[in-house]
């Protein structure tokens, strides 16, 4: 499910979901003005945010497998850290993460790293 566009400034706490409109071991992508950016929400109820893309070939990552805190790349399984947004070895590369509160049930996202 993609949300409506954010229009988002450098910095700011954005609130962009509840945290029970996302799914377990699962994603929900959130549309800025210039990227999807993609909420995991693990098992034990952690919540990371990352650029929805894949270093590799660009693969929507919002769409791959959540497994501990990583998440597993739909087009070529690279498994990237949902925390660094590092690929796990012996993949190399990086995407981009953004920092993530709960507040009342709310996802907040800092874009301040955009």
């Amino acid at each position: 499910m993609t949300t409506n566009a954010l229009k988002v400034e450098t910095g700011n706490w954005i609130e962009v979901v509840a945290l029970e409109d996302i799914p377990q071991l699962g994603s929900r992508v959130i549309r800025t003005d210039t990227m999807n950016i993609a909420v995991f929400r693990t098992a034990g109820d952690e919540v990371f945010a990352m650029k929805d893309e894949c270093p590799h070939k660009k693969g929507p990552l919002s769409q791959g497998i959540v497994h501990g805190t990583s998440v597993t790349c739909p087009l070529h399984n690279w498994k990237i850290d949902l925390a660094s947004g590092e690929a796990l070895g012996p993949d190399e590369g990086c995407t981009n993460v953004f920092p993530v509160k709960i507040e009342n049930g709310i996802v907040h996202v800092d874009f301040q790293n955009r």
